[in-house]
């Protein structure tokens, strides 16, 4: 049987790992054809039928126009890349914000640029935006550029999503809370007690564990088919109440 997301091709940034993996392979179970993109990837994870893997710098303006000139027909954008810096606004450099925002949110706009004018052209189109629960809907403490960045991802999905709303095209955004990931790990090991970072960050969500990428993708699964095609402008808030 057909799945949800046959026949469209879809680009998944940030797709070497965590979410940005596990939105690719469920894109790739429900019928997509897969691009995953991402700097690099590790060799020994396993790539499913319907992915290619696709080495790209999301804050290239040419590497990206590259690639869509390449597979002109994508449907569905997931923009997943993403980095998180710590700091408040006094001991963040501008140095440190400015790449924030070229990694959280000019990456979004260039892909979108680069992706939009071929979905207008079918009169079709879905724009997934990766967001955060730490942005314009919650704070948490440290996370000064990383929240100012994704507060910036929901205006950009909200904007995109009004001027381009009679045009087929949908825009939406999904808010994880602290989600598992390598990533995460790599964050938990920094501290020099992974065990003791771990146990913070499972202590401020309610149902007392992190979220699994697995759930996002459902979410962003949701988002991409034709089940959804009554959202656009959304912020999908996936937390455990975190934010409540």
């Amino acid at each position: 049987m057909a799945g949800k997301l046959s026949g469209k091709t879809c680009l998944v940034t940030g797709a070497a790992q965590g979410i940005g993996h596990a939105i690719a392979t469920q894109f790739a179970v429900h019928g997509g054809t897969v691009l995953a993109a991402d700097l690099r990837f590790d060799a020994k994870t396993p790539v499913p039928d319907g992915i290619t893997q696709v080495a790209l710098d999301v804050t290239s303006p040419q590497a990206i126009a590259d690639l869509t000139r390449r597979h002109p027909d994508i449907a569905v954008l997931v923009n997943c890349v993403g980095m998180v810096t710590s700091g408040t606004i006094l001991e963040c450099s501008l140095e440190e914000f400015d790449r924030s925002m070229a990694v959280n949110v000019r990456s979004m706009v260039l892909t979108i640029q680069a992706t939009l004018p071929a979905m207008l052209a079918r009169g079709d189109g879905s724009i997934i935006n990766i967001a955060s629960v730490v942005s314009s809907v919650m704070a948490a403490p440290n996370r000064f550029a990383y929240a100012s960045a994704k507060a910036a991802v929901i205006g950009l999905t909200m904007s995109v999503a009004r001027d381009f709303i009679d045009r087929g095209i949908r825009c939406n955004a999904i808010s994880p809370g602290t989600v598992e990931s390598p990533s995460l790990q790599a964050r938990f090991a920094a501290t020099g007690d992974a065990d003791a970072a771990r146990a913070a960050f499972v202590a401020r969500q309610p149902m007392g564990r992190l979220g699994q990428p697995d759930e996002i993708a459902a979410a962003a699964l949701l988002l991409g088919t034709d089940d959804a095609r009554f959202m656009t402008g959304s912020n999908i808030i996936i937390d455990g109440g975190m934010a409540l």
